[in-house]
């Protein structure tokens, strides 16, 4: 894991969900001085801290993620080309803001 993460620049901010709770993982990115807003696992003897206001925001991400796979285009990918996928998703981003 430590190799593909070295590959990738270091957030300021991660927010991630219950299941990358794991003291080796909190600890690398703290080392990076990135804030992690990681809930505690429930089988946790000592539960750590989090911004509970930051990870409320992790919400409107997936539901926005769930309105794009709506767009059948975007869900199955039939795009060979990073570009004309890219402009498909700006465009059902560009729909749903405009319906909403």
């Amino acid at each position: 894991m430590a190799a593909l993460l070295d590959r990738i620049p270091t957030p300021g901010q991660l927010i991630a969900d219950r299941a990358y709770d794991a003291r080796r993982f909190r600890d690398w990115l703290a080392e990076r001085g990135c804030e992690v807003v990681i809930p505690p696992n429930p089988t946790r003897k000592h539960p750590h801290s989090y911004d509970r206001i930051a990870y409320r925001r992790r919400n409107t991400i997936e539901r926005l993620f769930c309105r794009l796979k709506d767009f059948r285009r975007i869900a199955t990918r039939y795009d060979k080309r990073a570009d004309t996928f890219l402009s498909a998703v700006f465009l059902a981003a560009t729909c749903l803001w405009w319906l909403n």
